[in-house]
C-alpha cells in the first residue's frame, strides 16, 4: 500500500514536470519568428511605406559622393540635415522609380523602405543595374557566335579613351556621379526620347573633344568609308585619312531628300566586300534647314554607322526623338550653369552598335 501510494506520487510529479518542460517548449518557440506562408505572390521587388528607413548602402553612397573620405569615418556621428537634405535629392535623381512613393507629399527618408524577399535566386549575370551594365566578354563571344543580330551592331571599338570610359561607366554605374550630372542625363536622354538601357551618355567641355574620342576609338581601316557633311569642324577626317580609310567630303546640298537618285543614296548602296562599310556623319540642323532623319535608317539599311550631330538645335525647344531612327553616336549640348563655359557637348552612344567590353 505504501508503496502503491509513493509510485502514485512519484507518477504524478513526474507527470506535473512533463507538463511543466511542455509549457516552457510552447512558450520558447512561441518566440521564434516564424515565416510568412508563401501564398505563390512574387516577392523579389515589394516596396513598402512607412516601416524604418532608406537602405542603408543608398545614403552610404551619397554621403560618399558628397564628402569622399570614407563612408566609415563619417558614419560616426547622426547625419547633419544639410546631408539629410543632400541624401533626398540624390536618391530623386538617382532612384527616379521613388518619385511615385513622394509624389505629393514630402520625401521623408523614413517613408521608403524596400524588402527583398526573393523565392527564387537571380544570377548576377541577369540583374539589371539602375544604369544598365555590359556583358562579360566571354558572354559576349558565345553570344556572338551563334547570334542572329547583324554585323553593323558587332563592330568593336578600338582601344582607347572613350572605351575606357564607356567601360568604367558601365561597370560602375553611377556609384560616384553628382546629382546634376545625373540631372543632365535624364535631361538629354528624354529630349532625345532615348532611355539609359540603349545609350550611354558622356560630357565633353567642347566640341572639338567629343569629335577626338569618336575619332580615336572607331575602327578606322584602309577600306571603308568615312562619309561626312560636317564642313569644317570635321577633326574625324584626318584620323581617318591616318589610318587609311577612304575619306568622302559630301555637300550638304546630298541631305535633300527631293532629288531623286541622289549621290548619297548611290554612296550608301555601293557595293563593299566589307559587313560594314563605315561610318557616315551628318547634322540634323545646319544654315537654318532641318535635315531629315530618313538618311540615319537608310545608311543602317546599307550597313554604315551613323554619327548624328544636332549640336545646333536649341536644347529642350527643338523637338528632336530619336526613338524610331536610333543612330549608332550623337552629339548635342546644353546649357551649362555650373562651370565657365555656357555649352557642354554630350556624346551618347548606342550601346548595341558597338561590344565596349574588353577583350
Amino acid at each position: 500500500m505504501g508503496r502503491n501510494t509513493g509510485e502514485i506520487v512519484s507518477h504524478a510529479g513526474s507527470e506535473a514536470m512533463t507538463k511543466g518542460v511542455g509549457q516552457l517548449k510552447k512558450s520558447l518557440f512561441a518566440s521564434i519568428y516564424k515565416p510568412p506562408i508563401d501564398d505563390g505572390r512574387p516577392r523579389s521587388m515589394v516596396i513598402k511605406k512607412a516601416h524604418n528607413m532608406i537602405p542603408p548602402h543608398i545614403v552610404a553612397e551619397a554621403i560618399s559622393t558628397l564628402h569622399g573620405d570614407g563612408v566609415e569615418l563619417r558614419f560616426s556621428g547622426p547625419i547633419t540635415p544639410t546631408e539629410r537634405e543632400y541624401v533626398e535629392q540624390y536618391v530623386l535623381a538617382k532612384y527616379p522609380q521613388y518619385a511615385a512613393l513622394v509624389e505629393g507629399e514630402q520625401f521623408d527618408l523614413s517613408s521608403i523602405c524596400i524588402i527583398e524577399e526573393s523565392t527564387e535566386t537571380v544570377p548576377d549575370d541577369k540583374r539589371k543595374s539602375p544604369r544598365g551594365s555590359l556583358k562579360s566578354p566571354r558572354e559576349s563571344a558565345t553570344q556572338f557566335a551563334g547570334s542572329n543580330l547583324p554585323d553593323l551592331d558587332r563592330t568593336q571599338l578600338e582601344p582607347s579613351r572613350l572605351l575606357d570610359i564607356l567601360t568604367k561607366k558601365s561597370s560602375f554605374p553611377g556609384s560616384f556621379i553628382s546629382i546634376p550630372e545625373i540631372q543632365a542625363q535624364n535631361k538629354v536622354l528624354k529630349h532625345c526620347g532615348l532611355t539609359d538601357d540603349e545609350y550611354l551618355v558622356l560630357f565633353t567641355p567642347t566640341y572639338r573633344d567629343a569629335m577626338v574620342l569618336v575619332a580615336e576609338s572607331y575602327p578606322f581601316f584602309k577600306g571603308n568609308y568615312y562619309l561626312t557633311i560636317l564642313g569644317e569642324q570635321d577633326c574625324i577626317k584626318e584620323f581617318a585619312g591616318y589610318k587609311e580609310s577612304k575619306v568622302i567630303l559630301a555637300p550638304e546640298t546630298w541631305l535633300d531628300l527631293r532629288i531623286k537618285g541622289s549621290q548619297l543614296s548611290q554612296y550608301f548602296r555601293k557595293k563593299s566586300k566589307l559587313k560594314v562599310k563605315g561610318l557616315f556623319s551628318y547634322p540634323v540642323f545646319a544654315n537654318g534647314v532641318h535635315h531629315s532623319l530618313h538618311w540615319v535608317s537608310e545608311a543602317h539599311r546599307s550597313s554604315w554607322h551613323v554619327l548624328l550631330d544636332a549640336t545646333e538645335l536649341v536644347f529642350g525647344k527643338d523637338h528632336l526623338n530619336l526613338r524610331l531612327h536610333r543612330p549608332d553616336l550623337v552629339l548635342c549640348s546644353i546649357d551649362n550653369s555650373h562651370g565657365q563655359t555656357s555649352k557642354i557637348t554630350c556624346l551618347l552612344v548606342r550601346k548595341k552598335s558597338f561590344d565596349t567590353s574588353m577583350p
